[in-house]
């Protein structure tokens, strides 16, 4: 069997329904090709979902903040409210029947099932085989990557889909991975009740941000009861039908009754077949130039996580609407990744841009660095409590511009916004230097940094 189409989209996530839809309403004939659900993990599990896990349970947080504040405050947590609330964002329990017929409504022909391609213009679908006459968009996505562990495979362990899904919260919980998944999910479901171990091979949490915003948050989990483990030699799982047992390097191992294993998350190209492109099936990224052409393929272009320039949603849309103006022949700003923001939505926030420090030393940069606490700014001290954090700048001294900057605070995601800005722009730390602030806010804290960095 056979079609044909102007554009095939594989991979309906957010930068494939994105890309696909916009050239749909362009005029061209557009088949999506996706198996699982029209919108990808975000809509469902991923972002959307976990942060009504995380708002919830940062009110419940702030309520027991109360006591010392303003009187006194009971709270008893409750996941119903949650789950249900998860259910109803879904669509009726993860039906994606309304973003299926946004597409279409646009002019759009979906196609269920797994595409792996049979050449630069061939999709094939199953039987079906789908010849493009001007573009294919690769937006595959990731899957959880799971660590060859012994013993842990065909476990009932969970991956953040079933984290997010669950519905009800597990009296104990071990969490394998201390990256930006792993820490939001073990934060959640301990302020829900149940004793949380996080198990970090690294050195220390969250990995790609400064050291300071690990052991910040590490100290932050310690006083909140979640017992963390860098460091670790993770050597066996077992499960015994009930409950889990993790072996670490010999010593006592770590029991929980639920499993979550966050050790990050890879594309498959070889069920992609990208190794019809003459590309290599084993890698963990697609090759593509700065208009997000596939390198060495005529007529494909590739977008999102499987393109190895960070695994966001904001990334994913970035990435199609370059492609999208790239078929349709329009103008195209190239592909910049130097100010590619990030939020690890933890509480106090982790937000950073660009490059850490270092990171910024390794590729030869004449740092320098300016810091500012949170806690020391008017609006911590009036924050009070829960007003951990710190601004941290890193600055190319020879050029006089930010190349990188972290935000951590309640509302750190919030505060890089205008450092997001600063490292886009290279707007002149001088000039940062001489902006008005608002005062009493949390942004503030970046002018005390500025200051830092230029005069200390």
């Amino acid at each position: 069997m056979g079609e044909r189409a102007d554009v095939v989209v594989v991979g309906m996530g957010p930068g494939g329904e994105d890309a696909a839809g916009r050239l749909a309403e362009a005029g061209l004939d557009v088949v999506g090709v996706e198996a699982e659900l029209v919108g990808g993990e975000c809509p469902y599990w991923g972002c959307v979902p976990s942060k009504m896990m995380i708002r919830a349970s940062d009110l419940l947080a702030e309520a027991r903040r109360v006591p010392g504040m303003a009187g006194a405050a009971t709270v008893h947590a409750d996941w119903a409210p949650v789950a249900r609330r998860i259910r109803a964002e879904a669509t009726d329990s993860w039906d994606d029947t309304a973003a299926v017929q946004r597409f279409e409504a646009k002019g759009g022909r979906l196609v269920r099932g797994w595409g792996r391609l049979e050449g630069p213009k061939r999709v094939a679908v199953g039987d079906t085989i789908i010849e493009a006459d001007r573009a294919v968009i690769l937006n595959i996505g990731t899957r959880p990557w799971i660590p060859p562990v012994a013993g842990l495979a065909g476990t009932p362990y969970w991956t953040n889909r079933e984290a997010v899904e669950t519905e009800e919260v597990p009296a104990s919980l071990a969490v394998l991975g201390g990256g930006a998944i792993g820490v939001e999910l073990a934060q959640v479901f301990r302020r829900f009740g149940a004793a949380v171990t996080v198990l970090e091979v690294a050195p220390r949490l969250v990995g790609p941000e400064e050291p300071e915003a690990g052991a910040l948050l590490a100290e932050v989990f310690g006083a909140e009861g979640i017992d963390v483990r860098t460091g670790v030699t993770i050597d066996s799982v077992h499960h015994d039908g009930h409950r889990f047992a993790v072996s670490l390097g010999g010593g006592v191992p770590v029991v929980a009754d639920r499993l979550v294993v966050a050790a990050g998350r890879r594309p498959d190209l070889a069920q992609l077949n990208v190794a019809s492109l003459g590309l290599d099936g084993s890698a963990h990224s697609i090759p593509v130039d700065d208009h997000m052409r596939v390198v060495g393929v005529e007529d494909v272009w590739a977008v999102g996580d499987a393109v190895g320039h960070g695994a966001f949603t904001h990334m994913s849309m970035y990435q199609a609407d370059i492609a999208v103006n790239d078929v349709l022949g329009h103008l195209v700003v190239p592909a910049d990744y130097r100010a590619v923001p990030r939020v690890t939505f933890t509480d106090p926030e982790i937000g950073s841009v660009g490059l850490n420090e270092l990171a910024a030393r390794r590729q030869g940069i004449e740092v320098r660095v300016g810091r500012a606490p949170i806690p020391e700014s008017t609006r911590g001290w009036i924050h009070k409590a829960g007003n951990q954090g710190f601004v941290k700048l890193v600055e190319d001294s020879e050029r006089g511009v930010l190349v990188g900057a972290t935000s951590v605070g309640p509302t750190g995601g919030e505060v890089l916004g205008l450092l997001t800005l600063a490292v886009h722009a290279a707007v002149p730390t001088t000039e940062l230097r001489h902006m008005i602030y608002a005062y009493p806010t949390f942004h503030r804290a970046i002018e005390t940094a500025v200051k830092d960095l230029l005069d200390g």
